[in-house]
């Protein structure tokens, strides 16, 4: 009896060390490829303002619904920029604060603001899809330059961009932003999402023709009126809760020539507001990706988990069985190994703190905490994502519902 217990001791220790060594080799990679994205990813800023011919029409299309708090900065940065032919299509979409006065306010002061009160979303349309598309549909230009109200653009953002769609004959280009957190859960939780999220949207996969990855960071993505039109505009993609990956996977799928480059620099952009928010958007992403691949999401789901969450919460057994087991050799390695992806996890977390989210890499000490938010509000999406209300995004409630429609 003492054999067989003592053989189903290293079997655990075996299966638990194992995991270890998997979640510390795979946080190896996260960081290396981590420092290869920085390094190699192409930025806004390389190309030659000079050489911008400047008669191409940029029509931005500005969706925003009850942004009293941010609309104002937004508008005062697109009106500043030093590219001369543009206009602003700011769509109201069904505000009930004061978002609309602000843009009238602004509309009064220059005539390249046009205000559109976006009518009621039809049902199957994800709210900011619809006012994305009615934007399109008084839309003048040749090129279509989406932004999200809680973003702020340099003056030269607009000129550089279109110098990259000129220059290198492209059909839409998205900006990496520099994503602000407004409040201490998304200081903590930020870095540790973006090291996962990081290797599969990098701009490394984006710009590789042979990669089947397309994104747009939804606070800044300019596309050709042409290849726009052609993928289907935000009607192909008006269920879809994360329109902006949607459409620039459609536009990867299409075989458009389309370029991810770093912003930083010129664009600033809000990610989560405060734990309300934040919490609404993990969910948010995780049901896009439930109601698209269940069984993809849910192995997505159980890796978050193990890779994020599990290294903080085996760390206590890990330590009482090393002072209480007579197998001292296994029992040691399998805390070494745990202490060890410990440290990876806290290195790889301040790295995106310092390097990606520039904020104190302080934050990364936080890490167990981040790993516990993310891994369950991905785990409570996955058990919701068929309840009637199950997505709650700007004061809207949606339900996936695939038998019937997309979303309702």
């Amino acid at each position: 009896m003492v054999i067989i217990l003592y053989t189903e001791l290293e079997i655990i220790y075996g299966i638990l060390t194992a995991i270890m060594f998997g979640i510390f080799g795979t946080w190896i990679y996260f960081i290396g490829y981590m420092l290869k994205s920085l390094k190699q990813s192409p930025t806004l800023q390389s190309v030659d303002k000079t050489l911008v011919t400047k008669n191409i029409k940029v029509s931005v299309i500005l969706p925003a619904r009850n942004e009293e708090k941010y609309i104002a900065k937004c508008l005062e940065s697109l009106t500043s920029q030093d590219y001369a032919n543009f206009e602003i299509i700011a769509i109201n979409d069904s505000s009930t604060d004061g978002t609309a006065d602000i843009m009238y306010q602004y509309a009064r002061k220059s005539s390249s603001i046009v205000v559109v009160n976006a009518k009621p979303k039809p049902d199957g349309w994800v709210g900011k899809n619809w006012a994305c598309y009615e934007g399109y549909l008084r839309a003048s230009g040749d090129l279509l330059l989406f932004t999200d109200a809680d973003t702020i653009h340099s003056p030269s953002v607009m000129s550089l961009a279109v110098g990259q769609i000129e220059q290198q004959n492209l059909d839409a280009l998205t900006a990496i932003p520099k994503l602000l957190c407004k409040d201490v859960w998304t200081k903590i939780t930020l870095p540790m999402l973006s090291n996962f999220l990081h290797s599969r949207f990098s701009a490394l996969r984006v710009n590789n023709p042979k990669t089947k990855t397309g994104y747009f960071f939804g606070s800044f993505y300019i596309i050709t009126r042409h290849a726009y039109e052609m993928i289907g505009t935000h009607k192909v993609v008006k269920h879809e809760l994360v329109e902006d990956g949607a459409l620039g996977a459609r536009v990867k799928e299409g075989k458009f020539r389309m370029k991810m480059v770093r912003g930083e620099r010129y664009i600033d952009a809000v990610w989560a507001r405060d734990f309300k928010t934040l919490w609404h958007g993990l969910r948010r992403l995780m049901i896009s990706i439930y109601s698209q691949d269940r069984r993809g999401a849910t192995l997505m789901t159980i890796a978050v988990f193990f890779l994020l969450f599990e290294p903080f919460l085996l760390v206590p057994y890990a330590l009482i069985i090393s002072q209480q087991t007579d197998d001292i050799l296994l029992s040691r390695i399998l805390l070494d190994i745990n202490l060890a992806t410990i440290a990876i996890v806290l290195l790889a977390n301040a790295i995106q703190s310092k390097f990606v989210v520039f904020q104190s890499p302080i934050y990364a000490l936080a890490s167990p905490l981040s790993g516990a938010i993310v891994s369950v509000s991905f785990i409570s999406s996955i058990l919701d994502a068929k309840k009637v209300g199950a997505v709650n995004w700007r004061d809207r409630k949606y339900t996936v519902n695939k038998s019937q429609h997309p979303l309702k």
